[in-house]
């Protein structure tokens, strides 16, 4: 009996080490998901836009007075987080984003104040942040037949007009962005921020290699402009004459002027 005990005794230990193992290893997968969520909100790359301004910075620009009077704006529809002017069209529009008690998408066929308008409003989704300061913020209008909304994203496919019309601007609470207009092309009509994960730097590679060699027949890419993970990028999406397909137009932040 002594004798089979003593050959036993290794087979007990290797079980005991196998089980604290297994459970030493799920506790790292864990910690591991935890830590870094797959499309979590937890950043990887270094954010380039702060909210606020860098103190005792030199380089700041401080406007005496924002533009638009976000203020007055919100008291009146509180779902208005910035404007959009994009010059050379008709694009002059509040930005809308839907609040926690709203559905997403309230504003695509919604005016600012909450009444039914087939045009809708330009928003953006509950997924990006309104402060701008996501790697990547998609804008959505509709491509309406009377020019309005986002149907002038379309002028950007002629090459002259590409060219001469370089600058998206967006207004926002405390902060004008300026965004250099580097790419259109039409794309499939995948939900864009639910198909990369833009906090993770491979994926966002992979998306800002694609908009500057796009492989779609409608492409225009302007010359000499860098962009990288470090940067933010705004993308503009409407719709063409197609269902399955949406026509892009990229624009990398160049310049952050703060507000008081």
């Amino acid at each position: 009996m002594a004798e089979q005990d003593k050959q036993s005794m290794p087979t007990w230990r290797k079980i005991l080490f196998a089980v604290l193992l297994a459970l030493f290893l799920a506790a790292g997968v864990l910690l591991v998901l935890h830590l870094y969520p797959w499309g979590g909100r937890e950043p990887v790359v270094s954010a380039p836009l702060p909210s606020q301004p860098p103190e005792e910075s030199s380089e700041v620009i401080i406007l005496p007075d924002n533009p638009k009077d976000f203020a007055a704006l919100q008291a009146e529809s509180p779902g208005i987080v910035g404007w959009i002017t994009v010059p050379g069209t008709v694009i002059d529009y509040p930005i809308m984003r839907s609040t926690e008690e709203q559905e997403e998408n309230y504003y695509l066929h919604r005016d600012t104040d909450g009444s039914y308008k087939y045009a809708g409003s330009i928003y953006m989704q509950k997924i990006n942040q309104p402060d701008f300061t996501d790697p990547n913020t998609v804008l959505y209008g509709h491509n309406m037949k009377n020019g309005s909304m986002f149907a002038a994203v379309h002028k950007f496919k002629k090459a002259e007009f590409f060219e001469e019309n370089q600058y998206i601007y967006v207004y926002a609470p405390g902060m004008v962005l300026t965004y250099h207009i580097y790419s259109i092309f039409v794309y499939d009509n995948r939900h864009i921020l639910n198909s990369f994960n833009f906090y993770d730097p491979e994926q966002y590679n992979a998306y800002l290699q694609y908009t500057l060699n796009p492989t779609s027949m409608t492409r225009l890419v302007r010359e000499g402009v860098a962009v990288t993970t470090e940067d933010c990028i705004l993308t503009l999406s409407t719709c063409t004459t197609r269902d399955t397909e949406r026509l892009i137009l990229e624009g990398v932040l160049t310049d952050v002027q703060y507000t008081k």
